[in-house]
């Protein structure tokens, strides 16, 4: 019984460890100009899709955009992309988002997220910070439907506010909580 338990839990680690290999591959942009070009295009589909989201843009002092998450995971998953740091509509910086999850989770999907940064203390953070991860230093909410309603330039209050978009495929469940973001070389 020990032994076909260690055996699965080896083929469930390997398993794991080609998806998370993977998803680097699959969710890279060829060059910085196309990470730029799909970050601009998602972008725009938000802007079409979310009314509320267009009106952070013109109050935000920069966005995020990770315009592709592969997210994929077997007890162990993870997911990771490349996006761009726009101030003033113009690209300034690329990230990447890494995030790692373990527990009863199979299955794969992407999606894109924007994260409107509102206030200098949420950009400085992420100027000075070896990398943001979600849920430590300034306050990120994420914005479903409901809380899209109840959002106007008199109640913005928060350091950054999250959209997450266009989800293809299956997984349980999605969240960007434990993400980490982190400057790379374009």
């Amino acid at each position: 019984m020990q032994a076909s338990r260690r055996t699965l839990h080896q083929l469930l680690l390997a398993t794991a460890t080609s998806l998370l290999l993977g998803l680097g591959a699959s969710a890279q942009a060829a060059t910085a100009e196309d990470l730029s070009t799909d970050a601009k295009q998602s972008l725009a589909a938000l802007y079409k899709t979310n009314p509320t989201a267009e009106l952070l843009s013109h109050r935000a002092k920069a966005i995020l955009v990770f315009p592709k998450i592969v997210k994929a995971g077997l007890v162990f998953g993870g997911s990771y992309g490349e996006g761009v740091l726009l101030k003033g509509g113009a690209v300034t910086e690329y990230f990447n988002s890494v995030s790692a999850s373990w527990g009863w989770q199979a299955g794969a999907e992407s999606y894109a997220y924007v994260v409107f940064l509102m206030s200098d203390k949420a950009v400085n953070y992420l100027a000075k910070s070896k990398g943001w991860e979600f849920g430590v230093g300034p306050t990120v909410v994420a914005v479903d439907a409901g809380v899209a309603k109840n959002l106007s330039t008199s109640t913005l209050k928060d350091d950054a506010y999250a959209f997450i978009t266009d989800q293809q495929g299956l997984m349980a469940s999605l969240s960007i909580e434990g993400t980490k973001i982190s400057r790379i070389k374009r």
